[in-house]
Parts: structure tokens; sequence; C-alpha cells
């Protein structure tokens, strides 16, 4: 039986993400994927599909009600490979309950508010020019060394080059399985 991966999308929802096909089509091999669409997680409203209502429905409660809405849907050990809010999503899941081996968060800048860390193996990834993510102090603080792609900005997670680099980090504990 294959493990268990979730991926949690970014705050675009499924509308702009035909590049999680990308993932997909290199991970299914190895395991059982479930895509989620943090819109629907959080009950966001997608009427006004605009970068700033959608933000805003985030964080004033979209957070909080995908948190509670990914620990009702998955009680089973997983891994979880999260975009931008997803990745918030996962590490507060996580936080009061959520079964993560792995969790690989990749652009979530939202981060940088945070002072606990999960109990769970962390991968970050973030590009350099993403003028969001957190601090050097923070990193040091929480204490990860995370992933930082030259010359990329917030998006880099649509970007082939950087797909592949990310896929290969979450396939290699499975390589000899």
């Amino acid at each position: 039986m294959k493990p268990r991966l979730i991926i949690l999308s970014d705050l675009w929802g499924i509308e702009k993400s035909a590049w999680i096909n990308d993932y997909t089509e290199i991970l299914d091999s190895i395991f059982e994927i479930q895509y989620y669409d943090c819109c629907d997680l959080g009950q966001v409203d997608k009427l006004e599909y605009q970068e700033n209502n959608l933000h805003n429905q985030f964080i004033n409660g979209g957070i909080e009600v995908a948190t509670k809405r990914l620990l009702e849907l998955e009680k089973k050990r997983i891994d979880v490979l999260a975009f931008s809010i997803g990745g918030i999503i996962a590490w507060k899941a996580q936080l009061n309950g959520l079964k993560i081996n792995t969790l690989y968060s990749i652009s979530s800048t939202r981060l940088r508010y945070e002072k606990e860390k999960p109990k769970c193996n962390l991968s970050l990834y973030f590009g350099d020019k993403d003028n969001y993510k957190p601090t050097s102090e923070w990193f040091d603080r929480i204490e990860l060394n995370p992933k930082i792609f030259k010359n990329k900005e917030h998006k880099l997670y649509t970007e082939i080059g950087c797909i592949s680099e990310i896929c290969d980090d979450i396939k290699t504990p499975y390589n000899n399985v």
C-alpha cells in the first residue's frame, strides 16, 4: 500500500492550479495523493476572485476554518505538500493534532508569524526574491534550515525546474522502499 500524500493548494485553489499536475505526475507512482483546495477547506468565497479578497478571507478566519476542517478529514498519518497559504494551514493543523510525517511547505510566507514549531519533519522552500519570506533570524529562532531558490520569487512552485527539485526531495526517503 502506498503512503498518503495530501496536497494543499495556494490561495487560488483549483481554478489556477494547472501546475499541480506536474507534481502529481511525478509523485503518483509513490503516493496515494489527495488534493485539497484551501479555499474550499476554509470556506473562502471565490465570487470576487481577486488576490486581496481571497487573502483577507483567509486572514480573517479562513485559515482557522481550513485547519479545523483538515483535522476532521485526515485521521491517519500522512505526508503533506503545501503551497503558500496551504503551508500555514498544515503547520497549524499539526500543532493541533494532525499526524504528519513530513511537511513540505513551499512559499508559505505567513509562517514568519509562528512561534511554535510542529513536531514533524519539516522541509521549507522559499525564493530568495520573495519579499515576505521569514527572516534568517526567524529560521534561527525556530531552528530550521530552509532551501532557498536563487533568483526566484513567491510563485517558484509553478516553475518546472523547481517542481523537479522539490519532487526529488519528496521522493528521496522512498527511493529504497
